[in-house]
């Protein structure tokens, strides 16, 4: 006699990726637990290098989730570098899709568990290296389940455990480096500026804390890219860190396909182009939303047109700024986004939705 799955959907990866799909299979009427090394929500709000810049179409997203992280108000984009000669481009664009949010992620995960929390999701600590699955189950870390969404981020283990993931050329590698400020934003824009060999991204918070992310080839030095940029420079002057530096990557990772039977890949673990654009939050909201309701219909086999068609803004902008952010036209962005103004905010309203 084939034994009775003890959940309806078992989550690997209990960060904000996990944590949406776990909220999106309870508000479903789905039994769901989440398996998660790190111990999750239980043990404080799980930290990761990044922007945390909530793009505009982020927030509703998590409201419809009934989650709502406290942060800083962010109304734009602005892009800025230096030429040779020491001037400064720049070009702001302003949301017309109303507020982004800069939120901490260890807010933004505590709002999430919280929320899990409350809709009855179990949480167990464990580790995840190997699963089964047949017809009608899926087996990993002593749970059975009708289904399994892998949320387990960047370096997938179940994305290998399953033979989806894709191998990825090393050369071109990016990470990220990120370091909390106690210093008052200067702005309510997201501020990215350009340099010949990164991209720093400065992310107001909330609470007098400015969040500061480096991208940029294996290596990169935040302390020297800081310096390197005056207005961060000044901006940090004298001002205490607010938290540890902290580092991702490489961030390239690609998937042949997004499931495979019972089991289905959302957010990084899913596959991820680059953190350069800021909407993984987004993206993996939405990823959550249309595994789930895969799952709810028993046809998994719709995900992957799904995935397909939620990620597409999302991989090609994203793929093409990074191919040129990696080529000799680096250094033409922002006076070409400044030439252009409304190319560039036509960019950043697609990317905000």
């Amino acid at each position: 006699m084939t034994a009775v799955p003890e959940v309806d959907v078992l989550v690997v990866g209990g960060g904000p990726a996990g944590l949406a799909t776990a909220i999106e299979a309870r508000l479903r009427g789905l039994t769901v637990t989440i398996v998660e090394p790190r111990g999750g929500g239980d043990h404080g709000g799980i930290d990761k290098a990044c922007g945390e810049g909530l793009m505009p179409g982020a927030l509703p997203a998590l409201a419809r989730l009934g989650v709502d992280p406290p942060g800083f108000a962010l109304r734009g984009v602005s892009y800025r570098s230096l030429n040779s000669r020491g001037a400064e481009k720049r070009v702001d664009h302003h949301f017309a899709a109303g507020e982004g949010r800069g939120v901490r992620r260890t807010a933004l995960h505590d709002a999430l568990a919280e929320r899990a929390r409350s809709l009855g999701v179990i949480l167990v600590s464990a580790k995840v290296d190997a699963l089964q699955q047949d017809a009608q189950s899926v087996t990993a870390a002593g749970i059975r389940a009708r289904y399994l969404v892998a949320a387990d981020g960047l370096h997938s283990t179940v994305r290998r455990l399953t033979g989806l993931e894709r191998a990825v050329a090393a050369r071109g590698r990016r990470y990220g480096v990120r370091r909390h400020f106690h210093a008052e934003p200067q702005t309510d824009l997201i501020e990215v500026f350009w340099t010949p060999t990164v991209e720093a991204y400065v992310t107001p918070v909330g609470g007098g804390v400015v969040g500061i992310a480096m991208l940029g080839r294996q290596g990169l030095d935040f302390e020297n890219a800081l310096a390197s940029i005056p207005a961060l420079a000044a901006l940090v002057a004298g001002a205490e860190p607010a938290s540890a530096l902290r580092g991702a990557g490489p961030f390239r990772q690609s998937t042949t396909r997004r499931s495979l039977g019972r089991v289905l890949l959302v957010g990084d673990a899913s596959g991820y182009v680059d953190a350069i654009t800021g909407e993984g939050i987004r993206v993996g909201l939405a990823q959550a939303e249309v595994a789930i309701a895969c799952i709810a219909h028993d046809d998994p086999q719709r995900y992957e047109r799904a995935w397909m068609q939620r990620t597409r803004d999302f991989r090609v902008l994203t793929a093409g700024l990074v191919a040129v952010a990696n080529s000799p036209l680096r250094s033409a962005i922002v006076p070409a986004a400044s030439a252009l103004p409304r190319v560039f905010g036509a960019v950043v309203e697609r990317l905000a939705r």
